[in-house]
């Protein structure tokens, strides 16, 4: 069967524009499943999957938003559940639709002996702050070890990674 091609001007309008500041929890991705529309997979195929290292039939993708006022660049965010594996996903394009840039921006990941937590703040100049914890799984006690770091997505799309090695 011939797969049917979306437009790209269609697949943005599965993430709608939101005003920053926003955040990415755990708990996000429930209400973004809640109230955007699902992405067909015609459109997953299209303009997902090509950019993605991992994928299996059991991924699964959930629009989020797309930033506002970014100009001649698209930029959206994603939240991608593989098994283990739930990733916020910054993806920036240019108005061809071709791929700029990409960055997991928040996650929850596990490897069966701890959870590593990120969550991530989005603010109006496109500087994402980000917080990354890691509990053990056999622990009741907090972590006490996070760390901070930030990324900006630039003008052109590019999306730059710098580490602040504070501790909280």
């Amino acid at each position: 069967m011939k797969q049917k091609n979306i437009r790209f001007s269609d697949f943005l309008e599965f993430f709608p524009e939101v005003e920053l500041p926003v955040t990415l929890t755990e708990e996000s991705a429930v209400n973004f499943s809640a109230i955007n529309k699902a992405i067909p997979l015609e459109a997953i195929d299209q303009f997902i999957i090509p950019h993605e290292a991992e994928h299996d039939e059991l991924t699964e993708y959930v629009p989020c938003f797309r930033l506002p006022d970014t100009g001649n660049i698209h930029a959206i965010v994603y939240w991608k559940a593989g098994v283990l594996n739930y990733e916020y996903k910054l993806i920036t394009y240019d108005k061809n639709a071709e791929l700029i840039d990409g960055k997991v921006i928040a996650a929850t990941i596990t490897n069966g002996e701890s959870i590593v937590r990120t969550v991530a703040t989005i603010d109006p100049d496109w500087i994402i702050h980000s917080v990354v914890g890691e509990q053990k799984l056999d622990s009741r006690s907090p972590n006490t070890a996070s760390k901070a770091f930030n990324l900006e997505m630039l003008a052109t799309g590019e999306i730059i990674f710098s580490l602040n090695e504070d501790k909280l």
